[in-house]
């Protein structure tokens, strides 16, 4: 997901919430409509997040020091993490808060005309906002259901955008709802019930941006698709025969780290090796160009290891061998002596000499 697709979004949202707060804000003035103060206050909230994910990207631009050799790209998975915080505080639990003590004691509304006015704009304005999100992220999601774009994107910047402009969407039919039946009917509970479910809604698109976050931080491993490309680029049949074992994860959302252990023939020399390894982290870069930190570590394949498997449980982003099913005890490091071996590196008992070559390239011990 591009930087550039996630800024346009976000000043676009910025501007609409800025223009909209002000509107809403004037129509509660004239109305006391607690639906216009609810909704001035999310809008209010969207428009500090949208300055907070404008933040979060111009830290994590910020050059890799000794502290923190690795760069600065997760600062936006804090900062999005943090819009989650203020949309449930500031923006769910006041509405709730709102709603409540409208319902308990409610009032006629006063210059109707005004919250309704301020709605059919703000809906509009609203809507070129969630426009312009749903056209930016249609260059990256591809095939992605909204769903799976939503859990699955490593940049937050467009999936915030999304989920706040929906919801901001949902919460001015709420509110106009609300009006509509207070005007209607002359009671003003119906306007405070509308209040109270703008809260509740704010507050359940909270907590999925704060579950999606924590996620990030935590660390992702990259896409299935892109570790399909670097499985790929890894082996080149000749002094790379295989994968032993391979983790990513990414530092930010455009800086993926790879680390591997792979197998080389036994024969070859220091050079060749360093060669190899040389000529495969090219290999990795161009087939998936977020790859910025690789570590590529040569052994030697060993059978028995690689049939046994490793504990994926022991293993953190490890997965069981295909056809596997529970997994056993952590097995030997590949190319280390096997159990009984009475010198470095020695053979069971009846075992050949020459170490076999893995008879698929990314068969491994995981």
């Amino acid at each position: 997901m591009s930087a550039s697709g996630g800024t346009k979004a976000i000043v676009a949202a910025l501007g609409a919430n800025l223009a909209i707060a002000v509107a809403k804000f004037v129509a509660f003035l004239f109305s006391g409509s607690s639906s216009m103060l609810a909704e001035s206050v999310h809008s209010l909230a969207d428009s500090g997040n949208q300055g907070l994910l404008l933040l979060g990207g111009k830290k994590a631009q910020r050059e890799a020091t000794p502290q923190h050799p690795f760069g600065y790209g997760r600062e936006r998975y804090i900062y999005a993490f943090l819009v989650s915080i203020v949309l449930f505080s500031v923006g769910g639990m006041f509405a709730v808060y709102e709603g409540y003590e409208k319902i308990k004691h409610p009032h006629a509304l006063e210059s109707w005309y005004w919250p309704v006015g301020v709605l059919v704009f703000a809906i509009i304005a609203e809507g070129f906002s969630f426009r312009t999100a749903i056209k930016e992220s249609n260059q990256t999601r591809g095939s992605l259901s909204w769903t799976d774009f939503i859990r699955r994107a490593k940049a937050p910047e467009l999936p915030v955008v999304l989920l706040e402009d929906f919801g901001a969407l949902i919460g001015l039919v709420l509110a106009l709802a609300g009006v509509g039946l207070a005007i209607g009917t002359g009671d003003g509970v119906w306007d405070g019930i509308g209040t109270l479910c703008i809260g509740i809604l704010l507050i359940a698109i909270a907590i999925v941006l704060a579950a999606e976050t924590k996620s990030l931080l935590l660390g992702e491993a990259a896409g299935t698709d892109q570790v399909d490309r670097i499985k790929a680029a890894v082996v080149d049949g000749d002094t790379v025969t295989g994968i032993i074992h391979m983790r990513t994860l990414h530092l930010g959302p455009e800086e993926l780290l790879v680390a591997a252990k792979i197998a080389v023939q036994h024969d070859d020399t220091a050079d060749e090796v360093a060669n190899a390894i040389n000529a495969a982290e090219s290999r990795i870069r161009e087939a998936v160009p977020i790859a910025r930190v690789i570590y590529l570590e040569p052994d030697i394949y060993n059978e028995a290891a690689a049939a046994a498997g490793t504990n994926p449980a022991r293993t953190p982003g490890g997965t069981p061998d295909e056809g596997a099913t529970t997994p056993g005890p952590e097995a030997p490091e590949p190319g280390a002596p096997e159990p009984g071996a009475t010198g470095p590196g020695a053979p069971e008992p009846g075992a050949t000499d020459t170490p076999a070559t893995p008879s698929d390239p990314t068969e491994s011990g995981h």
